[in-house]
């Protein structure tokens, strides 16, 4: 009897704690129905790493790319793993949703994702991919103009990348989410079980309470960008396959959840038409050029976020290669100011160089240097949890030359 009332007791405390989280709003900027773009440029927002029951995801690409309307995605990239003549059926437009097929390879100890404009692939077999793969990554930085070539989840367990990183990579993930939750995992076995439990009530923050910075890719990035231009990205690694026979009972967590939690929001000077080709030659070439930034988007909508490299007449995008000239400013707006604490930090060559708690930015700019921003919150958590500053905007660098 003791047992049972035990049993009945956590339980009930299980479920009213489940309604007391449910009320929790993870967004830090207020819910709109339709949010607008910045007076400047157009915020497309979509994700890369996607897997399909292809490889090693759970449900059909048609499937999927519903999950990815449900989600309000502009653009999808399928990665399925080690699937050589890639089916193309499904690069094309399903509704507004732009969908692209690309790949994902080992290679070496590690995973390289590649896409092809010509739609040429990497071979008929895992040799032919690993010289393909190879020949690519030899190249000079920017060589080949109509291929990406992007690492993944650099320092994944089980597929870190060891030495240099080559000079013929676009760029790597800077964010991952099957990376960071095992990160997660690794640094607190507890906590992760806690958010699992929670799960069911709250989503979005069963993953805040175990987001950590990704300091080794940061770290990373800023040594990478001042020896060269690099890109990095944001990586869901959807398969909604989480646990064990999820293509027979649940796909946890759901295609549709794992797109909101996270993406790439390209910046471009020209609305995207509805035109297959032109429409993928744009974003293709935004990918390719860092013209985006990343954005947790479960801490709330960034489309509005702007920020560019201003010059007399002149206006560059994240990514941008330019040379120093006088008055040279970095403008930076959010789409409104954060309910909770915030700061825009902007970093040179790694080095944090201005923390500022206002959402319009203007900063001048008389130094070379790679420069990025990210805009970081200090949301409340409830409890057991506290205050916790998180990273909402991550943007690619941009190159300053002397």
């Amino acid at each position: 009897m003791k047992a049972l009332i035990t049993i009945s007791f956590l339980l009930v405390s299980y479920f009213l704690y489940g309604f007391y989280i449910n009320q929790y709003e993870t967004s830090v900027v207020p819910p709109q129905i339709a949010r607008e773009h910045s007076r400047s440029l157009n915020d497309y927002k979509g994700v890369l790493n996607v897997h399909t029951d292809l490889s090693s995801g759970s449900a059909s690409s048609s499937f999927v790319i519903a999950s990815a309307k449900l989600a309000n995605l502009d653009f999808l990239m399928f990665t399925d793993v080690n699937v050589f003549n890639m089916p193309t059926t499904f690069e094309s437009y399903h509704g507004n949703l732009l969908v692209f097929s690309a790949g994902k390879y080992s290679y070496l100890d590690s995973r390289l994702i590649y896409y092809s404009l010509t739609q040429e692939g990497v071979g008929n077999n895992l040799g032919d991919a690993q010289v393909k793969l190879s020949d690519l990554l030899s190249q000079k930085t920017g060589a080949n103009k109509d291929s990406l070539t992007i690492l993944a989840h650099p320092y994944k367990a089980g597929y870190s990348w060891t030495g240099e990183i080559p000079s013929g990579l676009d760029g790597f993930e800077l964010l991952n989410l099957k990376s960071l939750v095992n990160r997660a995992w690794s640094e607190s076995k507890i906590s992760t079980i806690w958010s699992l439990a929670i799960y069911p009530f709250n989503p979005s923050l069963a993953f805040l309470r175990l987001y950590t910075e990704p300091t080794d890719e940061i770290a990373l990035l800023d040594k990478l960008s001042q020896q060269r231009r690099i890109v990095v990205y944001a990586g869901t690694e959807a398969s909604a396959r989480a646990i064990p026979l999820a293509n027979y009972f649940i796909r946890f967590p759901s295609y549709k959840r794992s797109f909101e939690f996270m993406s790439n929001h390209l910046l471009l000077k020209s609305e995207l038409t509805g035109s297959f080709n032109s429409d993928r030659v744009k974003v293709f070439n935004a990918l390719k050029n860092g013209n985006f930034y990343m954005a947790l988007d479960m801490l709330g909508d960034p489309k509005g976020f702007v920020a560019t490299l201003e010059e007399e007449n002149k206006s560059h995008l994240m990514g941008s290669e330019v040379k120093l000239t006088k008055n040279m400013l970095l403008k930076i707006s959010l789409p409104s100011k954060p309910k909770d604490f915030f700061e825009i930090v902007i970093y040179r060559n790694g080095e944090a160089i201005a923390k500022i708690n206002d959402p319009e930015v203007v900063f001048p700019i008389s130094e070379p240097g790679a420069y990025r921003i990210q805009v970081r919150v200090s949301p409340m958590l409830p409890l057991p949890d506290a205050k916790k500053w998180i990273t909402w905007i991550y943007t690619n660098p941009f190159f300053v030359k002397p």
